[in-house]
């Protein structure tokens, strides 16, 4: 009897967990693709909120990216949720417009940044049992840092219009910084609810 009710939890188990992985890839998917689109249909074209829309679009990613971190084992389903984003982003559109071309040069120092973030929740939080602060600071900082320098050697290069130079670096830097930021503290706020409906 008691081999049969630790079966049926395991299975509800990888059940909730594969609910969980679906859900997060179809976040990392969807939200980079429509959300901009919508925001701007909702919002019109010239309002505020439309022209900072990948600070709601990068919020969300990134509180995605550290649900995932907390959540989710496998390093192949966490290289899709980590990799999609981007990709969505780029090809809808939507967030970087005219400048979206360029922004595939960026992909792979962006993914490195997103492969940082979360790693750095599963090794400190996770494997050695430190804060969560701790992990999302130190995760934040690297995530920026490499793609900030990702940007800087691309443009040693000359890859991206003058005209565009300054709004890519910002996007790049503070931008990512600020949604990175945002996604730590709602990834708390989730984290937060998981572990008290787990207490309950």
């Amino acid at each position: 009897m008691v081999e049969v009710i630790n079966k049926r939890i395991k299975d509800f188990s990888k059940t909730v967990d594969c609910i969980q992985t679906i859900l997060i890839f179809l976040i990392a998917l969807l939200v980079p693709t429509f959300l901009g689109q919508l925001i701007k249909e909702v919002f019109g074209a010239g309002s505020v909120i439309t022209q900072n829309s990948q600070l709601i679009v990068g919020s969300v990613v990134n509180t995605a990216l550290i649900v995932t971190a907390i959540n989710i084992k496998g390093w192949k389903k966490i290289a899709g949720i980590i990799t999609m984003p981007s990709i969505s982003t780029i090809l809808s559109g939507y967030v970087f417009k005219s400048a979206s071309p360029y922004m595939a040069y960026m992909i792979p120092a962006i993914w490195l940044g997103n492969f940082a973030l979360v790693y750095s929740y599963k090794l400190i939080m996770l494997s050695k049992e430190k804060s969560y602060i701790l992990a999302g600071v130190v995760g934040i900082v690297i995530k920026v840092l490499l793609i900030g320098a990702g940007f800087m050697v691309l443009r040693l290069f000359n890859v991206f219009p003058a005209k565009l130079v300054t709004t890519l670096q910002t996007a790049m830097t503070t931008t990512q910084l600020i949604t990175a930021t945002v996604g730590a503290v709602i990834g708390f706020g989730i984290y937060g609810l998981e572990k008290r409906n787990i207490k309950e």
